[in-house]
C-alpha cells in the first residue's frame, strides 16, 4: 500500500484521511440517533448540549494539540500555520466532556446524558483512526520504529508502530467488554448508575492512551511526559473521584 492513501472518484484525487474523517462524524452521529435512549430534556436542549459539545470538542482538540510543544509555538506564534495545522481526539473529548457539562449546568439539567454517546464515540473514533493511518506520515499519528511484526513502512524504508490500528484494535474491543459489563450490571453483580459507562470509557480510553504515548515520536517535554499523557493522566483522576463521590459503579459479591 502507498501512503498517504488518495482515493480517486471520476476526475478528482481525494485524500483518504479526508474522507474518513468526515465519515467518522457521519456514522458516529448516526449511530447516536438510532441508540440514544428516551429522554426528559427537550429537543432545544438536546440541541444546546449537542451544540456545546461540538464547540467544545474543537476547542480542545486545538488546545491540547498547541501544548504538545508550546516553546515551538511561542517561537513562531506569528506564522498562522502553527496555530491552525493540527489537532487531538484526546483534546476534542475532553473539551466535548467540558462543553456539555458546561451547558447541563447552565441549564440546571442533572440528567446523565453520556452513556449515549459511548457506542458512536466507539464507532466514529474507529472510522477516524482508519483515515489517520492511512494517511501515512503526513498525520503524524504513527509510533517510534520496531522490529515487532505488526511494524509497517509508511514510505520512508522505516518500520513502525501503526498505533492508529491498535487504537482501532483496543476501541473495538471494549464493545464485547462492554456487552459483558451489562451483562454482569443485570446479573447484579455489577451496579453501574447511568453515567457510569461513560466513566467507564473514559477511564479505559485515556488509561490507553497514557500507555500507547510512550511509543509515540512526540516531545515528551513534561517530566518525560507528553501532553496527550499529562492530559490523560489527569482525566483519570477525575474520573476515579467521579467514580467515588457519586458511586457510578458498585460490585457485590456472587451469592450476596
Amino acid at each position: 500500500m502507498k501512503f498517504p492513501l488518495i482515493i480517486s472518484i471520476s476526475n478528482f484525487n481525494i485524500n483518504a484521511h479526508f474522507i474518513f474523517e468526515a465519515l467518522s462524524y457521519f456514522v458516529g452521529f448516526r449511530a447516536y440517533l438510532m441508540l440514544k435512549p428516551q429522554s426528559s430534556l427537550t429537543k432545544t436542549q438536546q440541541l444546546l448540549i449537542m451544540m456545546s459539545a461540538i464547540i467544545g470538542a474543537s476547542l480542545g482538540s486545538k488546545a491540547l494539540y498547541w501544548l504538545e510543544d508550546p516553546y515551538l509555538l511561542l517561537k513562531n506564534w506569528t506564522n498562522p500555520v502553527m496555530w491552525l495545522a493540527g489537532k487531538t481526539i484526546a483534546g476534542g473529548l475532553i473539551g466535548g466532556w467540558i462543553g456539555v457539562e458546561i451547558a447541563k449546568n447552565r441549564m440546571k439539567i442533572l440528567e446523565r446524558t453520556g452513556d449515549a454517546f459511548v457506542i458512536p464515540l466507539i464507532i466514529g473514533m474507529s472510522v477516524g483512526r482508519l483515515g489517520c493511518f492511512f494517511a501515512g506520515l503526513e498525520d503524524h499519528t504513527y509510533g517510534i520504529e520496531t522490529s515487532w511484526r505488526t511494524g509497517i513502512d509508511f514510505g520512508d524504508g522505516i518500520y513502525r508502530h501503526p498505533t492508529s490500528l491498535y487504537e482501532i484494535a483496543f476501541l473495538l474491543s471494549l464493545i464485547p467488554i462492554g456487552l459483558m459489563v451489562r451483562y454482569l450490571n443485570k446479573k447484579n453483580i455489577l451496579m453501574i448508575k447511568n453515567g457510569g459507562y461513560f466513566q467507564l470509557f473514559f477511564l479505559a480510553y485515556f488509561l490507553f492512551r497514557f500507555m500507547i504515548e510512550f511509543i509515540k515520536p512526540t516531545p515528551h517535554i513534561y517530566y518525560g511526559l507528553n501532553n496527550i499523557q499529562v492530559a490523560s493522566a489527569i482525566v483519570v483522576l477525575v474520573i476515579f473521584y467521579l467514580i467515588k463521590k457519586h458511586e457510578f459503579l458498585q460490585y457485590n459479591k456472587i451469592g450476596d
